[in-house]
């Protein structure tokens, strides 16, 4: 005899939390020292002027001012130039 009724078995039981990654200031938005731009895994944002980076790689400005995403070309240690992406706090 069994002990318990017959349940199934349970799937999709193992999902883990949202991350809440990508960009939480635009372009263009005011920013106050301690507030959080880019919240990313690895750099694929770079911090510019008045902007650091956390050690999960968030990016988060150490400057009063706007914020301001823009290109800049980098040569790749294989000699190519790659366009990154660096935000700014001026």
């Amino acid at each position: 005899m069994a002990s318990t009724k017959a349940g199934g078995s349970a799937k999709n039981l193992n999902t883990s939390n949202p991350k809440y990654l990508g960009v939480k200031l635009a372009d263009g938005a005011f920013a106050r020292p301690g507030m959080v731009i880019v919240r990313q895994r690895g750099t694929k944002i770079e911090a510019g002027r008045g902007v650091r980076v956390g050690r999960d790689h968030t990016l988060f400005a150490v400057a009063t001012g706007k914020v301001l995403f823009r290109t800049r070309r980098k040569i790749s240690f294989a000699g190519r130039t790659i366009k990154k992406t660096v935000a700014d706090v001026i």
